[in-house]
């Protein structure tokens, strides 16, 4: 199924993609998720740790400071060393598409997105956060629909005193349903939607020469059930939201003006034009 030098030997049976695992998916608390312990080969994945750049010096890395995240990021496929190339070149070839369509049981054709928006390489050193939230739900120029978030974790020795876990909230944020621990070689797999909140929103505590280390992944599909969309969500963006019992702590605000000016069929028109000819020259 999968080749033996990029994936642990515990996932190339075919077997253990049965019934039970798929249930599990989708049957997850509180939206659908699944965490794959050492999915990939160590060797492998050790070589893309060992290759890991330090973001904060790289210059085109985004750098997010703001009351909603602290972390940088980097997306420039063409510059990554070749082991990361290879890993990304791998979650989204066709065997993986294939093996990520049959565990969520998504009717649509998964489509990866070779641009990276929004993921590829994600470093986060201590004080950095990334507040609760539900994310962009349309590819920002092809206008897919967002399906699937694959967070792969590269964090040795990662200690319970950091932090940094990442928290899976239900749909009106009253309690964190779900707490993962993003310590090395664990692969966390869940369906994205206006109602999946999730981030890890209170600082991490590491000493500075060690930094909480993951690579994102994001799959899209030409349409997606309705029972998925919030009609509140006008605008395609990042939703920040705050926690039961911390009040202000993100940027959210409900934006009810702006809203029902995005509602208009003037600027959806609009918006449509600067999605087809404007962003795709930048």
């Amino acid at each position: 199924m999968f080749d033996k030098n990029i994936v642990s030997e515990d996932y190339l049976n075919e077997k253990f993609l049965n019934e039970k695992i798929k249930k599990q998916y989708k049957n997850n608390l509180p939206f659908s998720n699944i965490v794959l312990e050492n999915f990939f080969n160590e060797k492998f994945l050790n070589n893309v740790l060992n290759d890991f750049p330090d973001l904060s010096k790289i210059d085109i890395s985004e750098k997010y400071q703001n009351k909603d995240e602290v972390k940088f990021a980097n997306n420039n496929y063409k510059d990554f060393p070749a082991s990361i190339q290879e890993l990304i070149n791998f979650m989204n070839s066709q065997k993986f598409l294939n093996f990520l369509q049959e565990l969520t049981s998504i009717n649509e054709r998964l489509i990866p997105d070779n641009d990276l928006n929004g993921g590829g390489l994600h470093e986060i050193k201590s004080g950095g956060f990334l507040k609760v939230h539900t994310d962009f739900n349309k590819h920002p120029t092809s206008n897919l629909d967002r399906r699937i978030n694959i967070l792969i974790y590269l964090n040795k020795n990662w200690k319970e005193s950091y932090g940094g876990d990442l928290q899976l909230w239900d749909r009106n944020m009253q309690k964190c349903e779900k707490s993962i621990f993003p310590n090395f070689n664990k692969m966390v797999i869940f369906s994205t939607t206006d109602f999946s909140n999730h981030g890890h929103p209170d600082p991490i505590v590491c000493p500075d020469y060690i930094s909480r280390k993951s690579i994102a992944l994001y799959y899209f599909s030409d349409g997606r059930p309705i029972d998925e969309i919030n009609p509140e969500n006008i605008k395609n963006k990042t939703y920040f939201k705050n926690r039961l019992g911390h009040a202000n702590e993100s940027s959210y605000t409900k934006n009810n003006f702006k809203n029902s000016i995005r509602r208009l069929k003037i600027y959806k028109f609009l918006k449509s034009i600067e999605k087809k000819y404007l962003r795709r020259k930048k």
